[in-house]
């Protein structure tokens, strides 16, 4: 039996335009968790979105970003960011050594507000081909012309994602 050490900087990465993303550890090694480094460039809004099945980890290694886990009282309006929920919580500036954990069926997201990247280590379990949707959603975020946003939201379908806000990206 042998383990995993991916050293820093190493993984298979994709960069495009709206993301930086290296695969650290993918379904092929493990039935537990894929687990990401993600650069979030400035301006960058994943928008809100729930997951039926999936739980989600993230750590902030670096930059700051805005962070939203919990049932707002209304899952309304285009600005996740103005969300509360009943018991008076709101979004969170977060910086490095910041977690954020989701478990399925709790709405979420992430934006970076600032003019620096950031960047976040990011786990989704069980391993549900997270890789591939990452592969598919920078692709289309990195096509010519306007973003695809029918594109997104079939993707996103297909991958265990209801998207409550769309999507943003100053790219």
């Amino acid at each position: 039996m042998t383990g995993l050490i991916v050293p820093p900087g190493e993984g298979r990465t994709i960069t495009t335009g709206a993301q930086q993303v290296t695969f650290k550890v993918t379904d092929d090694e493990t039935a537990a968790a894929s687990s990401f480094e993600v650069v979030v460039p400035p301006g960058f809004d994943v928008g809100a979105h729930v997951h039926k099945t999936s739980q989600e980890l993230f750590y902030v290694l670096d930059g700051e970003l805005d962070l939203l886990a919990f049932e707002p009282i209304t899952r309304t309006g285009p600005n996740w960011t103005e969300w509360e929920s009943a018991t008076g919580q709101r979004v969170h500036r977060a910086g490095p050594g910041s977690v954020m954990f989701v478990p399925p069926g709790c709405p979420h997201a992430f934006r970076n507000p600032t003019a620096e990247p950031a960047k976040m280590f990011f786990q989704s379990a069980p391993p549900t081909n997270h890789e591939r949707y990452f592969e598919e959603l920078l692709e289309i975020l990195d096509a010519p012309g306007e973003i695809d946003f029918t594109a997104i939201e079939e993707l996103r379908r297909r991958n265990d994602i209801e998207q409550l806000t769309p999507l943003k990206f100053d790219g």
